[in-house]
């Protein structure tokens, strides 16, 4: 008995010398929905979780870095100090999806500092909205840290339920250019983001970052067990970041709503931002535009020099004609300047972005169009080779800013880390698209161009972290799987993949997919869509630029349709997301930010669907003339795609329509308010 008390008084002397834990650090969401907690383990590892009106929906994640020249850090912490704000921030954007966002959060910064020496000090910094959650590490200017060279995150993401996951595969040869897995996130490997999951209890989450400067971009390894494991872009120098301090990280972000439409209607990424810092960006126009493009990928005009070449006067003329005709701002022009021979996909070598081939009058064709009130389009595509593209950078946009010419598209077409940049020490160097050189290429493009303002629709891109906000000229990128597959890939774009870009990829940004392809015809094969929907993509799929890519001559075939391409705006005062699901199908409204016009565009995958929508999104007491483009009674994307019906009624804002979407099919509606 007197062993047993003796071992009873050791233990409880044990326990009380033992080092307590303190409570978790808890931050919740303006409204109560979204709950952080963020603690120190015993080993002095930090961590956080994410609660959801009480359930758990990312559980214990651990944070820190690996450094190339220092150790980790990534245990041995205190919390030495915590501080607290809230920002209830409206804002106007100058061009977007909407015109006003709400910007509505809670924020915690967290100060760890190593109990051991050297005693480094890192902040983490949660921004807590109801519909998501935004973190970032913030190095703060320390003797013990000036420079950071960052091998790797320990950034963790725990999915505390099973889940489906959509996913496109990281560091493989074709960028972002793939179809979309959809499987148990058990099942994903190293994905790309935005990934979106749905848990089974029917929450939807997407992962994604904002605010992308100077820094590499973020991929997802799976750990195993839902555990997901940052794994950043890698570098041709070692250290996946070099910066030195103090910096912020971009923001890790998760968007977080009860159906795949909240996902859509969030606006967390911009958010995650910092406000315009151009100034006066009324010069940023939205607009439509053709181009000689399409029948390069149709393989009836070559981008490179000879018989077949594209960019000749007489044809950028005759789109130059139709786009006056019809109505359109903008004719993009490819293979116009020297450089593209046959080896320009290889090295990029070549590329001039101020000499025009000598059957293309740049001076004459800007001046032509102008004085049909359009404008040219310009075309820096670099083959990756940014080596080349630096130093001719300004004097390329100078020319344009001479010309009239007020957007540019850029591209970067190489294969996974084939982007040739030079380094500090004057060799080429081979890189990432997606690495903390691109970063800090495109925001130089970026502001360069706005500088003789200039906007930039970049191609084979960086990802889009929002920072359209903070730099209105980047209107759009691509980053996807675009409309050129239809013409030639194996396999072409199936059904479903415009909705899975919605859920997915879309939520990152604008994308530039340049829909419209009425013809519904590729390079020997057919797009896998009727011409209703292809109507319908200018809803759906965002950009503040459209393209009407089809061939002039198809649309001249096809004048009923084509009104419609016609007719809708590429910039919007509000949006609503009337229902959808991930890959499966998707309704949107928009309202045009110059008319009381509304919008609607409705896709589904290779199934049929009947959509039952409310038009309660329509102002109440106006009547609208509903100019309807829908899938015929035949319609079906296997055997006829182009049997559409088009018709007019009247409707109101208590009225509902029934849409009936045909295998591979959409619709796409006009709603013309009439006066009060």
């Amino acid at each position: 008995m007197l062993q047993m008390i003796r071992m009873l008084i050791a233990l409880a002397a044990a326990l009380i010398a033992a080092p307590t834990l303190a409570a978790p650090i808890q931050v919740a969401s303006p409204g109560g929905v979204l709950t952080v907690s963020v603690d120190v383990n015993p080993d002095g590892r930090p961590g956080y979780s994410v609660s959801r009106l009480g359930r758990v929906v990312i559980a214990p994640s651990r944070l820190g870095f690996l450094f190339t020249d220092a150790p980790k850090l990534e245990r041995n912490f205190t919390i030495g100090g915590e501080s607290r704000r809230s920002a209830d921030e409206p804002w106007e954007q100058p061009w977007g999806e909407r015109r006003f966002v709400c910007n509505r959060y809670n924020e915690l910064r967290i100060q760890l500092t190593e109990k051991v020496t050297p005693g480094r000090r890192l902040d983490v910094v949660f921004r807590v909205y109801d519909d998501g959650v935004g973190f970032r590490y913030e190095f703060p200017q320390q003797a013990s840290l000036p420079q950071v060279n960052i091998a790797e995150e320990i950034t963790e993401f725990a999915v505390a339920d099973a889940a489906t996951a959509w996913w496109i595969p990281a560091f493989q040869w074709n960028r972002e250019e793939y179809l979309y897995n959809k499987t148990a996130i058990t099942e994903v490997g190293i994905a790309q983001t935005p990934m979106t999951l749905r848990t089974a209890n029917g929450l939807h989450i997407a992962f994604h970052e904002a605010a992308l400067v100077d820094y590499s971009g973020m991929n997802l390894q799976n750990e195993g067990h839902g555990r997901f494991r940052a794994v950043l872009t890698p570098s041709s120098e070692g250290a996946k970041v070099k910066r030195a301090a103090p910096f912020a990280t971009p923001w890790r972000t998760m968007q977080i709503a009860d159906s795949a439409a909240g996902l859509v209607m969030n606006d967390l990424i911009l958010n995650l931002n910092e406000p315009n810092r151009l100034g006066d960006v009324r010069w940023v126009k939205p607009f439509k535009y053709v181009g000689v493009w399409w029948e390069m990928h149709l393989d009836k005009s070559t981008w490179g020099p000879g018989p077949r070449h594209g960019a000749n006067t007489a044809n950028v003329r005759r789109h130059i004609d139709f786009a006056a005709s019809n109505g359109f701002r903008g004719v993009l022009v490819e293979g116009w300047n020297e450089g593209w021979n046959d080896d320009w996909f290889a090295s990029g070598k070549d590329f001039s972005f101020t000499k025009a081939y000598p059957d293309f009058d740049i001076e004459e064709l800007a001046r032509y169009a102008r004085s049909k009130g359009v404008r040219l389009i310009g075309h820096h595509e670099t083959a990756g080779n940014i080596a080349v593209y630096e130093p001719q950078l300004e004097a390329a946009l100078d020319l344009y800013q001479r010309l009239g010419i007020d957007a540019v598209k850029t591209g970067y077409v190489a294969d996974m880390g084939g982007v040739q940049a030079r380094g500090a020490d004057g060799r080429i160097h081979y890189e990432w698209h997606e690495g903390q050189v691109m970063a800090r290429h495109h925001l130089k493009v970026v502001t360069e161009a706005a500088k003789r303002r200039i906007a930039v629709n970049a191609h084979e891109p960086i990802k889009d972290t929002g920072l359209r906000r903070t730099y209105p000229n980047w209107v759009a990128r691509e980053g996807a799987r675009g409309m050129e597959f239809n013409a030639w890939g194996q396999p072409p774009n199936p059904p479903e993949h415009e909705a899975n870009l919605v859920f997915t990829r879309m939520l990152a940004g604008p994308m530039d997919f340049t829909p419209g392809v009425i013809s519904l015809e590729g390079k020997g094969q057919k797009i896998q869509s009727t011409i209703a929907k292809q109507l319908a993509l200018y809803v759906v799929l965002y950009s503040p630029i459209q393209m009407a890519a089809d061939l002039p001559e198809n649309y001249e075939a096809n004048p009923k349709p084509f009104q419609f391409i016609k007719d809708v705006p590429a910039d919007w005062s509000e949006t609503r997301v009337l229902n959808g699901e991930v890959g499966d199908f998707v309704t949107i409204a928009r309202k045009d930010r110059k008319s009381e016009n509304w919008y609607l565009g409705a896709i589904t995958d290779e199934q049929g669907r009947v959509l039952d929508v409310a038009l309660s999104f329509l102002t109440p007491g106006r009547k609208y003339r509903a100019q309807i483009y829908r899938d015929g009674p035949a319609a079906d994307y296997r055997t006829n795609g182009k049997d559409i019906v088009i018709e007019e009624r009247v409707v109101t804002s208590a009225d509902r329509l029934m849409l009936q979407l045909a295998p591979g099919g959409g619709q796409a509606i006009r709603f013309v308010a009439s006066e009060r």
